[in-house]
């Protein structure tokens, strides 16, 4: 009866099972069949990949969600962040204690002669060594720290020029466009007038001839203008083609530090900063250097057995390297000379920091004088210009080249226009990149 039973309860199992997996439930599995949980897990050694995300695309993109973007899932700052909980490793490791040591020692081979000896020894660091070891892996640590916080100031530097250019990109796109379809209209005037008898067919070769070269300005800004959101992407750590549209004023200039507010922000600079830290770190590796330069003491106990004379003999030792010769005198040479010249790198760093801030608070402030004399005076001044020319050539009164000139004129305007406007704000994220600036964003 057993033998039959046990096929009938299979039997039932396995179609019980069936309906479950045909009704899209969910059954426990039967003990013998489980799945272990180790098969499948995930190693621990093993870091979880983050996949990027890209910023919602149901409204353009604006400055301000680029650049939190860009802070959150730059795989740079990540690498960054590894490095800093990579030195807490090396700080532990620098304050530990060194291994005790077990050795065994056994004179003769006769039972009757055997000498046995057992002893454990510890070396014991003199003169701060381990102190000494913390305070260097610390400095080293102190400089991961703000490395990272200069990272993350050159990526929301990179984040705000890319948007920029991107923008600026985008503006230009619409310039050529306009240029082609002006072009057109042009090229069909000529025709109407060339129809009319009015002009040579000439001018109507001239029309198309700026029609053609416009086509290919536009396609050319396309490339460009696809190129800067790929590069835009690529600071915010998206996936390309994941930003269409892009929201922002690229008339909205950045403002210019003044040279007191440069020279007040200067001592907190990344760079500066780095290289004070290094001055540290080089006064701490000549600490180091003058502690390894003071011998250690090892001490011992333990026990010996002789056979001779039957029994255990208790054993203590002490020993200490005498510095006669090695004293670490050309390590603590090598150290005391770096440090100074870490001390001399710094002075350096901020006069280097320094001027480069201050030339490029001028150009800064030169180019935005530069923009606004385009949109004040130049700008108008070329597009009435060109809608003056546009004018007389319909009514007859200018020849086509006249207006191609005026509208080439009032085209290259603005296209150095958004040059400029380009190159404002390049600068303004690069003093800000200088400066280690992460909080406050410009409009």
């Amino acid at each position: 009866m057993r033998r039959t039973f046990v096929p009938l309860a299979c039997a039932a199992l396995i179609s019980s099972l069936a309906q479950a997996q045909s009704s899209g439930s969910v059954s426990p599995v039967a003990p013998d069949v489980q799945v272990s949980q180790a098969s499948v897990a995930v190693p621990a050694a093993v870091a979880p990949q983050i996949t990027p995300q890209a910023p919602s695309q149901v409204a353009p993109l604006n400055l301000r969600s680029a650049v939190d973007t860009a802070m959150a899932q730059n795989p740079a700052l990540r690498a960054a962040a590894a490095e800093l909980d990579a030195n807490d490793g090396t700080v532990r490791q620098a304050g530990l204690i060194p291994n005790p040591v077990l050795g065994v020692d056994q004179e003769d081979v006769k039972s009757g002669t055997r000498v046995t000896t057992v002893q454990l020894s510890q070396t014991l660091e003199m003169g701060g060594k381990r102190a000494a070891r913390v305070d260097v892996a610390q400095r080293g640590k102190d400089i991961a720290a703000l490395d990272l916080v200069a990272r993350r100031a050159d990526v929301r530097a990179s984040a705000i020029q890319a948007f920029f250019d991107a923008l600026t990109a985008q503006e230009r796109v619409k310039v050529v466009e306009e240029s082609l379809r002006i072009a057109n209209s042009g090229a069909d005037a000529a025709t109407r007038r060339v129809t009319a008898g009015k002009v040579s067919p000439t001018e109507e070769t001239r029309a198309r001839v700026a029609a053609s070269t416009a086509r290919i300005d536009l396609r050319q800004a396309q490339a460009e203008a696809s190129a800067a959101l790929r590069a835009l992407s690529a600071v915010m750590g998206v996936p390309d083609g994941s930003i269409q549209r892009l929201d922002g004023n690229v008339d909205a200039l950045p403002v210019a530090p003044s040279a007191p507010d440069i020279m007040a922000r200067l001592p907190d600079a990344p760079a500066v900063r780095r290289a004070l830290l290094e001055v540290q770190r080089a006064q701490a590796t000549y600490g180091l250097a003058r502690a390894n330069g003071v011998p250690n003491v090892t001490v011992g106990v333990g026990a010996r057995r002789a056979q001779e004379i039957g029994r255990n003999q208790p054993v203590f030792s002490v020993s200490v390297p005498l510095p006669l010769f090695d004293r670490n005198q050309g390590t603590q040479l090598e150290a005391l000379r770096r440090r100074d010249a870490a001390q001399a790198t710094a002075q350096a760093e901020e006069l280097r920091l320094r001027s480069e801030l201050l030339q490029m608070s001028d150009l800064l402030q030169a180019r935005k004088e530069e923009v606004e004399a385009l949109r004040r005076e130049v700008l108008p001044g070329a597009q009435s210009a060109y809608e003056a020319a546009k004018t007389g050539f319909e009514l007859g009164k200018f020849s086509f080249l006249d207006a191609l000139d005026a509208q080439r004129t009032w085209l290259q305007v603005r296209s150095q226009y958004f040059t400029a406007v380009a190159q404002v704000h390049r600068t303004a994220a690069e003093i800000d990149r200088q400066l280690g600036t992460t909080t406050a964003d410009r409009p």
